[in-house]
């Protein structure tokens, strides 16, 4: 039987906000970007973990977020060495991890920089870097918001999210209205980590990880495309790739067949 905890609780020594949910063996689910790192409330927890409850089935789904008040020029390589803290703290030994999207950048980080804490790496709509067009629109999307452009920003983060027009219209539109009480508040933590991953690039570490990697894209995904998420599974020595071309950033980490290959991969026995 499932159990979820809802209560924000706090991992490792940075004390990163975590929410727990289902049963089995862990898995570390790295969220993607978001306008803060506080403790998830109210609509987003309930966002949060509907995110993960479809891997919640047959594991203990640890969603664990990345740590408050990120300094300025913050790296991934810092970033993940706070996960692997964390990891090293609650598990002491190596887990799975999913990463979704700029949380994927983060997993990839830690398994070529702390192999003892990684045992097997799921990419959902992530890989080794950005587009030119992802990292095109999220610098647009920093632009934006340090602007106070917070209608703009909204559009543009929710609009880039679908893979077809029509849905791109709909959540741009969706994007516009929420915007302001989306990104109210302080988002520094956002606009570093935006600048985080600008600069993350690690195609050159791929053959060098030698954990196993399921890279889950969409044909479609306005941040990465096919070709990226192409390179990053054949880069990796243990790599797989899960390709839906029809589908964009959103949708093809949520499809069916995302599910069940993850769920797949994650029952395979080590080696």
């Amino acid at each position: 039987m499932s159990s979820t905890s809802t209560e924000p609780r706090r991992l490792g020594p940075a004390g990163l906000a975590c929410l727990v949910t289902g049963s089995g063996p862990p898995l570390v689910f790295l969220p993607g970007l978001g306008p803060h790192h506080r403790p998830p409330a109210g609509l987003d927890r309930r966002f949060q973990l509907a995110q993960v409850r479809p891997f919640a089935r047959r594991r203990r789904v640890w969603w664990v977020q990345r740590r408050e008040n990120l300094p300025a020029g913050t790296t991934m390589a810092s970033i993940a060495a706070d996960y692997a803290a964390a990891i090293r703290q609650r598990f002491g030994g190596p887990v799975d991890l999913a990463g979704s999207s700029t949380g994927g950048s983060v997993a990839l980080q830690l398994a070529a920089d702390h192999p003892d804490v990684v045992r097997r790496v799921v990419l959902l709509s992530s890989a080794c870097r950005l587009g030119d067009g992802g990292r095109a629109v999220q610098r647009q999307l920093a632009d934006n918001v340090r602007a106070g452009r917070r209608r703009r920003a909204g559009a543009l983060m929710f609009g880039t999210l679908a893979g077809g027009r029509v849905a791109h219209r709909a959540l741009a539109v969706a994007g516009w209205l929420s915007g302001p009480a989306m990104l109210r508040g302080d988002c520094a933590d956002m606009l570093t980590v935006i600048d985080a991953e600008d600069a993350f690039d690690i195609t050159a570490r791929l053959p060098a990880i030698a954990v196993p990697v399921l890279v889950v894209g969409g044909g479609r995904d306005r941040f990465y495309g096919a070709g990226v998420f192409r390179e990053t599974a054949d880069g990796l020595p243990n790599g797989r790739l899960l390709l839906h071309l029809r589908l964009g950033h959103v949708a093809a980490q949520s499809a069916k067949a995302t599910v069940a290959a993850v769920d797949r991969f994650l029952a395979e026995p080590p080696g």
